[in-house]
């Protein structure tokens, strides 16, 4: 165990007229202390700070000599929430930075592509959010900590749930305890999912459910009451959504997203859309082509599947359960498709990646939540044959260290 002495010397208030030097992948500023790189949230390249330093990180005390860069936060919860933690960087160091996210993963993987500017996808704010209930309010994690900020609004959600999610989440915390809520703004309403270590009966939901007036309300993964079911558009048709299912933020991203994709596809008769999802994608692409569509997620599968039953003037649709992480599409089931498109989750897709490249089809279009396992699934297909032709970064996740890859390969 430490001594106080030790505890003294690890931590450290550091003299004024530190640098900052640049801006790590998480978007802290780094500055190099005798020979060790310090993160410091909330700083800028350029500024001279007063920082104290534990290990290696550093906590900001007061901006000395600030950068041209930075510009006033929005949230009255910045620097003590955990997320939105790019609110003090300007415009366009902001796009910059976005984007250099995914050139810097791309040189690391040996690719020399050009890499377009960062499209902005945020349209009215994020549909979604997942809210952590306690006693002493609703809201999300503090920076470098479990314990939870309480929130009475939260700017960057789509109005139906800046204010409203915050109230929800306590609402629900009064009634079954500790929890954590997940919130989706859909087209016939609200979704939420609750979930809680406590395991209260279903039952005493239901008063608060009506009251709420929400489309859908579901504990731990099992349906309590739906007075609709909640679904969003695609293309042509509507997606009811599978309970805990995967959309993408907002719906700015999901279009734009999806039109890369149709563009990077191009004219094509056939088209296989692995780690499909609800269809984002898959329904888009089968109002001009015939699509197999893949994942292991069977309530996802087979909503995208009742979609496609009552739309019109779609092509055909195959949509299949299938684990592309362990049973990846062969050479044999991709050849005979014109087109490939993948969208795996933040792991990537190294076994299904690695059957592309051994396959003949000619187009593949790759889509990723992560710019190093895009990179990385990326370096599979050129050593197969594939030449990387463009890369485009999306943002949905504004203000945040994430950002959207989609690429275009051509055999």
């Amino acid at each position: 165990m430490a001594t106080e002495d030790e505890r003294q010397q690890s931590t450290a208030l550091l003299p004024s007229g530190v640098t900052i030097t640049s801006l790590g992948r998480r978007g802290e500023g780094i500055a190099e202390i005798d020979g060790h790189r310090i993160f410091v949230p909330f700083t800028l390249p350029g500024e001279q700070v007063e920082i104290e330093v534990e290990g290696d990180r550093g906590t900001l005390r007061e901006v000395l000599v600030p950068s041209p860069d930075r510009t006033t936060p929005f949230s009255p919860y910045f620097g003590a929430c955990g997320g939105c933690t790019l609110q003090h960087l300007g415009a366009d160091a902001y796009a910059a930075f976005k984007r250099s996210l995914v050139v810097d993963a791309l040189a690391r993987a040996g690719l020399d592509v050009p890499v377009a500017d960062l499209v902005l996808a945020h349209g009215s704010g994020r549909r979604r959010a997942t809210l952590h209930a306690r006693t002493h309010g609703a809201g999300y994690m503090r920076l470098r900590s479990h314990e939870v900020l309480p929130i009475d609004h939260c700017a960057i959600l789509v109005p139906a749930l800046r204010e409203a999610a915050p109230r929800m989440a306590q609402q629900l915390q009064a009634v079954l305890g500790d929890c954590d809520v997940a919130f989706t703004a859909t087209a016939t309403g609200l979704d939420i999912a609750v979930r809680t270590e406590s395991r209260p009966k279903p039952q005493r939901l239901v008063p608060l459910g009506q009251r709420l007036q929400a489309a859908r309300i579901a504990l731990n993964g099992e349906l309590v009451l739906q007075s609709r079911p909640p679904a969003v558009q695609m293309g042509k048709a509507m997606v009811e959504l599978p309970i805990g299912g995967f959309l993408q933020a907002t719906e700015a991203a999901e279009a734009a997203l999806a039109a890369l994709v149709l563009e990077g596809v191009g004219k094509t008769k056939s088209v296989v859309d692995l780690f499909c999802g609800v269809g984002p994608f898959a329904l888009r692409l089968a109002e001009k082509a015939r699509v197999l569509a893949a994942d292991s997620d069977a309530p996802a599968v087979a909503a995208l599947g009742q979609a496609v039953r009552h739309t019109r003037g779609l092509k055909p649709v195959t949509a299949l359960r299938r684990d592309l992480f362990r049973d990846p599409l062969a050479p044999a089931e991709l050849d005979s498709y014109d087109a490939i498109v993948f969208d795996p989750p933040r792991a990537g897709a190294a076994a299904q990646a690695a059957e592309i490249a051994r396959s003949r089809v000619r187009t593949v279009v790759g889509v990723s939540c992560d710019p190093g396992s895009f990179a990385r699934d990326a370096a599979i297909l050129a050593a197969g044959g594939y030449r990387l032709e463009s890369v485009t970064p999306v943002d949905q996740f504004a203000w945040s260290a994430h950002v959207e890859v989609v690429g275009v390969f051509r055999r």
